[in-house]
């Protein structure tokens, strides 16, 4: 059984995964390795990806999971307001995280709570103008640095990735869920 890296034409240019198949495919040639190659650079890749998400986040300000609740926040548009059960199924956290997340944002002016007039036991919280300024510069430091990264590709290449990436992705959630 050939390994993956056999059966692809020559790279230009080789990567550490390269030689863990080939050390793989060596120790175990009974397996596919296939898998290895795609998830092994997919790992590499979001580790990297992590940290540069950090320093784009750093650089203005937040942490990464202040950065997390703000963007959901700041994609709800019109005035920037959710629940707080909005925000931890967004966040994918608990209840508990979630509230501590929100006093800490509050304690740094950049959000506010207050009572929701649907619900007079409820709370909604909203994003103040200094979350809105703080978010948009995270956001714009990331785009910035992802493109960046993105123009090892060609634009055809980076819709086929796109549209690789999501059947994955939805292939992932059904086999989780």
């Amino acid at each position: 059984m050939t390994s993956p890296v056999d059966r692809l034409p020559a790279p230009a240019a080789s990567d550490a995964v390269d030689q863990i198949v080939r050390e793989w495919h060596a120790a175990r040639p009974d397996l596919d390795s296939v898998s290895l190659a795609v998830f092994s650079r997919i790992t590499r890749i979001a580790k990297r990806l992590d940290a540069m998400r950090k320093r784009a986040f750093a650089e203005s300000g937040l942490e990464l999971w202040e950065f997390d609740v703000l963007a959901a926040l700041r994609r709800s548009g019109g005035e920037h307001v959710l629940s707080p059960k909005r925000l931890i199924e967004t966040n994918m956290v608990s209840s508990g995280t979630m509230t501590n997340r929100i006093s800490r944002l509050e304690e740094r002016g950049l959000v506010t709570r207050e009572e929701d007039p649907s619900d007079g036991r409820g709370v909604l919280v909203r994003m103040e103008a200094a979350g809105l300024e703080l978010v948009d510069q995270a956001m714009t430091r990331l785009i910035e640095a992802e493109q960046a990264l993105l123009e090892s590709l060609e634009p055809g290449e980076r819709d086929e990735l796109v549209r690789m990436l999501r059947t994955l992705s939805i292939a992932a959630e059904q086999d989780a869920g």
